[in-house]
């Protein structure tokens, strides 16, 4: 009778920490509530551009391609090999590994441990030894060797959640790196482009200064043969030659600027400096219109903001296992295998033993004292969670910030850029005027430099303005959190480009790549748990 009720007490104990497994003590999750605008202030009068499309996508999908707004088949070409060479971009996705690795070895505590092991004991007992275990006085205490092998199956079992609270926690850590990846990969795809747009600017402010060098050039030759007529005066003549000095220092000036920023573009690609070239390929254009959508989806577009908020599930949970530390905790361990004196006789039915409970210690375990530490663990959870909580609401208004910059920057830049083209021109037309009136002698040389010098300075104005309007739009876009597409229903006319120049032979490239994590094993697609 006592046999079974064992056997029905047993099955009790097995049924309630199964049911207490499923429990846990985390707080319930909430994401933050934030007052947030009906439209953007600086894009209230915008409208949407009718070849841009807004992706639906959760935080592990394609972001889109979005830099082929440009229709730029070099640009392409770089984004696709900055996705596959970029070293940051490998060290991102080994990070996700290392989240996803830790989630799965934490996993592997729902399930027991099972260990098998052997040993070889020569013990010599003492004579007092043998007196306790009942042997006759006098009896001579002989050595031997006890053989023994067995198997030991452990389990500690979830009462309270702890190992629920912390595979959550780790779920949402392997989340948040994930989140970062993508914020990573959205600001090298920006960087590239953002590298590239520059580069194009300088050559299109290089080709202006290069023209303008050659044109100082002349003048000094043409003013030497008037010095040498007598038909200029020397002032003239040292006049000229300065002006020819300061614009061949500007080109060197520019030729450093290009070969820094050239050198940041080859590193993005992951290659170094020397084994990189970019041929000249001057801006031309006006940059695409960038809608900037609802301020309500921006949220759920940045990864950034999708790592904070993950980051701030994962402190959640680990409240849950600070509180679990102030409960018991039940291991159920068993051992079985075979023992005996001899070794021909260890794997005998005969030699058999087992054992279920705790060989040493206790199975069940109820923390009493231990001077203050858990309640400081516990006020340290509780403080990381208000730090993750802040940073997550920090991280939303760096969001909305980048967004109205870079609105506000399109507009003005846009404004700016109409007037510095007008200024551009009607330089150009005074210098044309102030030479025609020159070679009649109404006005002097001086006047004719310095229509140059102004007009030199409006077009290199210009040619800066629409480089800045290319990369505040890729900055417009990294701050939207990428989520935009080509739309499928306009058509694209690509540029005929030249080749791109690279020293070394390299693979071909694969216009349509996209970098992407690796995808989850089995294990890992697994659902955040519901606080119950």
């Amino acid at each position: 009778m006592s046999r079974y009720l064992f056997k029905a007490s047993s099955l009790v104990l097995i049924l309630n920490a199964y049911i207490l497994t499923g429990c846990t003590l985390a707080p319930d999750f909430k994401q933050p509530e934030f007052d947030i605008p009906d439209t953007y202030k600086e894009a209230q009068d915008q409208v949407a551009a009718e070849n841009w499309m807004p992706v639906e996508f959760s935080e592990g999908s394609d972001r889109g391609q979005w830099w082929r707004i440009f229709e730029d088949e070099r640009l392409n070409e770089l984004e696709c090999e900055a996705a596959e060479a970029n070293q940051s971009i490998k060290a991102a996705v080994a990070r996700v590994e290392q989240a996803r690795a830790t989630t799965r070895a934490n996993a592997a505590r729902y399930l027991p441990d099972l260990n098998l092991g052997g040993n070889a004991l020569r013990n010599q007992p003492s004579n007092a030894s043998l007196q306790v275990a009942g042997s006759p006085p006098g009896t001579k205490a002989k050595a031997y060797t006890l053989f023994d092998a067995n198997g030991t199956l452990t389990y500690e079992v979830d009462l309270f959640g702890r190992t629920r609270d912390t595979e959550s926690a780790f779920n949402y850590d392997a989340d948040a790196q994930e989140a970062t990846f993508r914020s990573v990969l959205l600001a090298l795809q920006a960087d590239v482009a953002q590298n590239y747009f520059s580069l194009r600017a300088l050559d299109a402010e290089r080709e202006l200064l290069l023209t303008t060098v050659n044109v100082r050039e002349e003048n000094v030759r043409i003013m030497d043969r008037k010095y040498q007529e007598g038909e200029a005066g020397q002032q003239d003549l040292t006049r000229a030659q300065s002006e020819f000095a300061l614009s061949q220092a500007d080109l060197i000036a520019l030729d450093r600027q290009r070969a820094i920023t050239e050198h940041a573009l080859a590193v993005l690609l992951g290659k170094a400096p020397a084994e990189f070239s970019f041929s000249e390929y001057p801006l031309t254009g006006v940059p695409p219109e960038i809608p900037a959508g609802l301020p309500s989806s921006l949220l759920e577009r940045r990864p950034d903001v999708s790592a904070a908020l993950a980051s701030m599930a994962a402190a959640n949970s680990r409240i849950g296992v600070a509180r679990a530390a102030f409960f018991p905790t039940l291991s159920l361990t068993a051992t079985g295998g075979y023992e005996s004196i001899t070794l021909v006789d260890l794997f005998k039915w005969s030699s058999r033993t087992w054992a279920l409970g705790q060989i040493a210690g206790t199975a069940l375990t109820l923390p009493i004292f231990d001077n203050g530490r858990r309640f400081a663990q516990l006020d340290a959870a509780h403080s990381a969670y208000t730090e993750a909580v802040a940073n997550f609401r920090q991280q939303v208004l760096v969001a909305f910030k980048d967004v109205e910059d870079s609105l506000a920057s399109q507009r003005l830049l846009k404004e700016q850029a109409n007037k510095q083209n007008i200024a551009a021109q009607t330089a150009n037309r005074t210098t044309d005027l102030i030479e025609k009136r020159y070679s009649v002698g109404d006005v002097n040389y001086f006047e004719v430099v310095d229509a140059h010098r102004t007009s030199l300075a409006a077009g290199r104005a210009a040619a800066q303005i629409k480089g800045l309007s290319f990369i505040n739009t890729v900055s417009l876009i990294r701050a939207l959190g990428g989520g935009w597409d080509v739309n499928p229903n306009t058509d694209i006319v690509t540029e005929e480009l030249p080749p791109l120049q690279i020293e070394e032979e390299s693979p071909p490239i694969n216009t349509d790549c996209a970098e992407d994590l690796p995808p989850k094993t089995e294990a890992e697609e697994v659902t955040q748990p519901d606080n119950t």
